[in-house]
């Protein structure tokens, strides 16, 4: 078994994030990201659950499929929204029949397209039940400047440390200041969280992304969208306006990761959208595919 969270105690953990694909083209640039991916060598990859039960039979596929056709470790995400408890047991009961062994629990974004609230209503329940079923290493959620429903920081971070007390460890949502992140592990240091946080990097693929990162809730800060604003004036071409974008991303990703390795980061999630370029020029960039 290859649980994360004993991967995490052997050392830094460096990890990928897809999701499921809903047509053929999709399938297809999975499959090649896969394979440009695996020489990498990732500690364990994640695969996302979209769009509630729709996702259910083609997240555990993918999550399967990659557990008995390749040496990477899988982690399943799972998310309350549109589900009763029994539904989501069952999930849990047949991830661990194909031998599936690490989960992120997640509450899932507001019901929307005729999704119905989950009898499960918090990630903390989620948890509680894989823990409950056996077999897992589970992992949640953070975010570092607070979650979109948080009143305020002090009590999300409460409710992140009572999602750790129950969980292994967490994965943070894409942040582009390295300072938020050492605010938030010195904010769960300070209410004696012991459990490590992986910190979520998400390179700048495009000048039009900027906006739907922020749209999503991404930890942005205004400094990089007027640095990369001052880089593009003039440039009309929105082809050239990407490669401009794409190359300052990649800069700036680098030195962020290079900062976390360094002040001893659990390891770096890499949310790559079914995509490797970006990903593999910042691995190469950073040394790691020489581990």
């Amino acid at each position: 078994m290859s649980y994360i969270k004993d991967l995490l105690k052997i050392g830094k953990t460096y990890s990928f994030e897809f999701f499921p694909p809903k047509n053929e083209p999709e399938q297809a640039t999975l499959i090649k990201t896969l394979r440009e991916l695996e020489p990498l060598n990732p500690s364990f990859v994640s695969v996302t659950y979209r769009n509630g039960r729709i996702s259910r039979q083609r997240t555990h596929d993918l999550v399967a499929g990659i557990r008995q056709t390749t040496e990477i470790t899988p982690m399943a995400h799972l998310i309350c929204v549109d589900h009763t408890r029994l539904e989501l047991a069952e999930i849990l009961v047949e991830l661990r029949k194909a031998s599936v062994e690490n989960l992120m629990a997640l509450a899932g974004d507001p019901p929307r397209n005729g999704q119905v609230e989950g009898e499960l209503k918090y990630a903390i329940e989620l948890v509680q039940l894989a823990q409950a079923i056996g077999g897992f290493s589970v992992g949640v959620a953070a975010h570092t400047a607070g979650h979109p429903n948080s009143p305020d920081l002090k009590t999300d971070r409460y409710f992140l440390k009572e999602k750790l007390n129950y969980a292994d460890f967490a994965i943070t949502q894409m942040f582009f200041d390295v300072t938020s992140y050492y605010r938030l592990i010195d904010e769960m240091d300070a209410v004696r969280n012991l459990k490590p946080i992986i910190p979520g990097i998400m390179p700048i693929g495009s000048y039009r992304s900027i906006k739907s990162m922020i749209n999503m809730g991404a930890d942005f800060p205004e400094k990089i969208v007027l640095t990369i604003e001052d880089a593009l004036k003039g440039v009309d071409d929105p082809i050239r306006k990407d490669e401009i974008t794409q190359k300052i991303g990649i800069e700036m990703t680098v030195e962020m990761c290079s900062d976390l390795i360094k002040n001893d980061a659990p390891g770096l999630h890499f949310y790559t959208l079914n995509k490797s370029n970006l990903t593999r020029e910042i691995y190469s960039s950073l040394g790691l595919n020489q581990k």
